[in-house]
């Protein structure tokens, strides 16, 4: 198996030439800080509704080659997040979220088609499948709250011989169908939106990590070790890094999710009836996702990785061996059949989580700086609206979109560090301890379950 941080998909799409490092002073109208999916859809939004605009776009390494070109490449929507918005924002406000939400995860596949960009883009929907009795009804409070809005093509039921019909993996009970979700094979896509944001015109600016970010009366001016580029406005677009900026620290963690991939296995998928490329994900809170490739490799992965102690994302949120070990045992669960079979490679990533396992896109300190953050490993198809988001917000185009409640949310504290790696670490080994417990047949311990009933009670969200 070959273990790395760069992961398949990246090696599958191939390497590009990196663009020069900034070098001198530039000017734009907006700078765009981070060149993974939000940043790009960003530029690529601010391209559109501003034809002609200046467009510079600074990136540590290569754009999409960092958590976006690394992900399971699920293209999904927030409908499974309605109970939560129909508390945070009203019906109203809850219903046009997950609207534009669904919207946006046609926009990719529709742009992958205008713009001739094979990313893989296969839209057969997601199955969010029991795979313990405990797992049993998981999404029955917010099929009950898409029917509420009048969204129930959303979100439906499905039978145990329903879910079984269309992937007879081993632990599978029923389920949720989500019709509009999709897959992407995430390197391509975001090796797409480079190239045609260079075709447009932006100003890409690569190895050019950004060392300081000044907002003040007459715009912003961030710097590198190369130089700097002054600008009207600023978009940061910086994923788990988000966590090293002063006014974000306290509301976001960082935590990491792990991928296994299968040689190429066709005969399992004809064996177990999954031929038709459906995402699946199972009822877990620390979830297990899975999906094919086009070449019929499984990919599978596991949220279940480490919490990072603030901004210090080091080896372990890439490369961990034991969340590997255990992701790797876990897909032999699913699929006994694979055991005399070769699991090929394997990689992680970090993952930015907001309290309230929703987007957040917001103003920071100074006015000219938008930020989005906060994805909770559902950030493929999101990013495409919270990149609209950002280049309205950059534009001072305020209107019914930058009005949804992902945008400038009451704020939820996180405890202070070293409180929160500690707590964090305690309850996500509680939550583990307890969902193999319940997988396996065995009644969790009562401390595991209490650990695991902390963060609800905070008002904290883990899970999907």
């Amino acid at each position: 198996m070959r273990h790395t941080a760069r992961g398949w998909w990246l090696q599958e799409a191939g390497d590009v030439e990196p663009r020069a490092a900034l070098d001198g002073d530039v000017s734009a109208d907006v700078v765009v800080i981070g060149g993974g999916f939000t940043g790009l859809w960003a530029a690529w939004h601010l391209l559109q509704r501003a034809p002609g605009i200046a467009v510079a776009l600074l990136d540590a390494g290569v754009c999409g080659e960092g958590p976006s070109g690394r992900n399971g490449g699920f293209v999904d929507h927030l409908a499974h997040a309605a109970p939560r918005l129909r508390q945070l924002a009203g019906d109203d406000a809850a219903r046009a979220t997950i609207e534009a939400s669904i919207a946006a995860v046609d926009a990719i596949g529709n742009w992958c088609d205008e713009q001739r960009v094979d990313a893989w883009f296969t839209q057969r929907g997601q199955i969010i499948a029991s795979a313990a009795p405990a797992q049993d009804g998981a999404e029955d409070e917010a099929i009950a709250a898409c029917r509420a809005l009048g969204l129930e093509d959303a979100l439906s039921p499905m039978t145990a011989e329903a879910v079984r019909a269309r992937c007879d993996a081993a632990p599978l009970r029923g389920g949720t169908l989500v019709p509009v979700t999709a897959t992407v094979q995430p390197a391509r896509l975001g090796r797409g939106l480079r190239k045609r944001l260079l075709g447009a015109g932006a100003a890409i600016y690569e190895r050019s990590p950004v060392t300081g970010l000044r907002d003040g009366a007459g715009g912003v001016t961030v710097e590198t070790a190369g130089g700097r580029v002054r600008a009207g406005a600023a978009i940061l677009a910086t994923g788990a890094w988000s966590a090293a900026v002063g006014p974000l620290r306290d509301r976001v963690t960082v935590t990491s999710s792990h991928i296994v991939l299968t040689e190429p296995v066709p005969d399992v998928l004809e064996q177990t009836g999954w031929t038709e490329g459906e995402a699946i994900t199972d009822g877990r809170r620390l979830v297990h996702y899975f999906r094919t490739t086009r070449d019929d490799r499984i990919v599978f992965g596991w949220g279940g990785g480490r919490i990072a102690c603030g901004a210090r994302i080091g080896r372990r949120e890439e490369i961990d061996d034991a969340v590997v070990a255990q992701t790797a045992e876990d897909l032999l669960r699913f699929f006994p059949q694979l055991r005399q079979r070769r699991i090929e490679h394997a990689w992680g990533g970090p993952i930015d989580a907001s309290p309230t396992h929703l987007p957040i896109v917001d103003t920071l300190p100074g006015g000219h700086t938008h930020a989005a953050f906060g994805y909770t490993g559902n950030g493929v198809g999101p990013s495409h609206l919270c990149g609209e988001l950002l280049a309205a917000m950059a534009l001072d185009a305020r209107d019914p979109l930058t009005r949804l409640p992902l945008v400038a949310p009451p704020p939820v504290a996180l405890p202070p560090e070293p409180l929160r790696v500690i707590g964090g670490f305690a309850i996500r080994r509680a939550l583990d301890a307890k969902e193999r417990a319940e997988e396996h047949g065995r009644k969790p311990s009562p401390l595991a379950t209490m650990v695991a009933t902390v963060p609800e009670r905070l008002g904290v969200h883990i899970g999907r």
